[in-house]
C-alpha cells in the first residue's frame, strides 16, 4: 500500500487514478485451423487405437484368470470372465514350486538391483571425472562392451571356473552391470552436478568418496530411478540366465516356473477325462501367474514414478 492510498484511506477519500496507465488486455487465444483440427482427430484416433491394441490383451489375461477352465479352454472369455472363480488363483497360490520361484525372484530383483546400482555409480562416476587418468581408453573399453561380447560359451565357462553354476549368484553376477546404464549414469553426473560442488567440498576438506555421498547421490535421486527401474525389471523378467546356469528347482525364479508351465505339458492321469482336466487347469494356471507376476512391478512403480519422469529427459537438451 503506498503512501498516497494509505492517505486517502484514513481521511475517506480514494487516490486519484493514474491517467496515463495503460490497461491490461487479456491475451487472445489462438484459433486452430481446419487443417490443425482434422490432424488433432487424426492423433487422437491412433493413440485410441494403439491404446486398444495394448489394453484389450490385458483385460483378456485379467480376465481370464478369473473363468472356469473349461471356458478358458473353450476360447469363450474375451472381455469379462465367465463363469466367475478363483480356482486358478488357488491352484496358483497352492503350488510349491509358484511360491519358491516368487520369493527367488524377489530376492534376485531386490538384491541384483542393490548389486547393480552400486556397480554402476562405482563405475560411472569416476568417468565422469575429467582428471581421471585414461578415461578415455575406459569409457571405450565400456563402449566396446555394448558392441561385442564373449558369447554364450565363453560366459558360461567363467561362471563354472568362479564356482557360481547353480547359485543365486549366478544369476546377480553375471548382468550386474550394463554398459549403456553406465553411459547414462555418465552423463547426467557430467551434466547435472556442477564441478563447484566439487571444489566447494573440497575446500571443506570432504574427501571424493564423502563427496558421492553426501552430494552427489542426494542430487541424483532421478538417475537412481532410473537405473533401479531398469535393472529391477530386467532381473525380474528374466528366465534365461536361470535356465542356463541353475539346476535345482529350489533357486528357480517365477519367469521359469512360469516357462515350464507354458510349456511342459503336466497332465497326468490315464484316461482322457483326467488328462483334459489337467490341461483346462494347466490353461488356467498361466493366466493366473501372469498376473501374479506383475502384480510387484505395478506396486513398485508409483513409488518411482515421480523420479522415472524426470529421469526420462536425462538426455534432452537443457535451457
Amino acid at each position: 500500500m503506498t503512501l498516497e492510498t494509505a492517505t486517502g484511506a484514513a481521511l475517506g477519500t480514494e487516490p486519484e487514478s493514474e491517467p496515463n496507465r495503460p490497461k491490461r488486455r487479456r491475451p487472445t487465444p489462438v484459433q486452430d485451423t481446419p487443417v490443425d483440427r482434422i490432424f488433432m482427430v487424426g492423433v487422437y484416433i491412433l493413440l485410441t487405437t494403439f491404446l486398444l491394441i495394448v489394453l484389450i490383451p490385458l483385460i483378456n489375461i485379467l480376465a481370464s484368470s478369473f473363468s472356469s477352465p473349461a471356458a478358458v479352454s473353450g476360447g469363450r472369455v474375451f472381455l469379462w470372465p465367465v463363469d466367475f472363480t478363483f480356482v486358478g488363483y488357488e491352484a496358483v497360490l497352492g503350488n510349491k514350486a509358484v511360491l519358491t520361484g516368487f520369493g527367488n525372484s524377489l530376492f534376485y530383483a531386490i538384491v541384483g538391483t542393490i548389486v547393480s546400482v552400486t556397480l554402476t555409480v562405482m563405475i560411472a562416476y569416476p568417468l565422469s571425472r575429467s582428471e581421471l587418468v585414461g578415461r578415455k581408453v575406459l569409457i571405450g573399453g565400456v563402449l566396446f562392451t555394448m558392441l561385442f561380447s564373449g558369447g554364450l560359451i565363453p560366459t558360461y565357462m567363467v561362471v563354472r571356473a568362479l564356482g557360481l553354476l547353480d547359485t543365486r549368484w549366478a544369476i546377480i553376477l553375471p548382468a550386474a552391470v550394463g554398459a549403456w546404464q553406465v553411459l547414462i549414469a555418465m552423463t547426467f553426473f557430467r551434466s547435472s552436478i556442477p564441478g563447484e560442488l566439487y571444489e566447494a567440498a573440497q575446500l571443506d576438506g570432504a574427501s571424493d568418496l564423502r563427496f558421492l555421498w553426501s552430494v552427489v547421490l542426494p542430487l541424483s535421486k532421478p538417475l537412481l530411478a532410473v537405473i533401479a527401474l531398469m535393472y529391477g525389471i530386467g532381473q525380474w523378467n528374466s528366465y534365461f540366465s536361470a535356465l542356463i546356469y541353475l539346476r535345482s528347482e529350489e533357486l528357480y525364479p517365477l519367469q521359469l516356473v512360469l516357462r515350464n508351465i507354458l510349456i511342459v505339458n503336466n497332465s497326468a492321469g490315464t484316461n482322457l477325462a483326467d488328462q483334459l482336466a489337467a490341461q483346462q487347469m494347466a490353461d488356467l494356471m498361466k493366466f493366473s501367474l501372469i498376473v501374479i507376476s506383475t502384480v510387484p512391478v505395478l506396486l513398485v512403480y508409483p513409488f518411482v514414478a515421480r523420479h522415472f519422469t524426470k529421469g526420462v529427459m536425462l538426455g534432452s537438451v537443457k535451457g
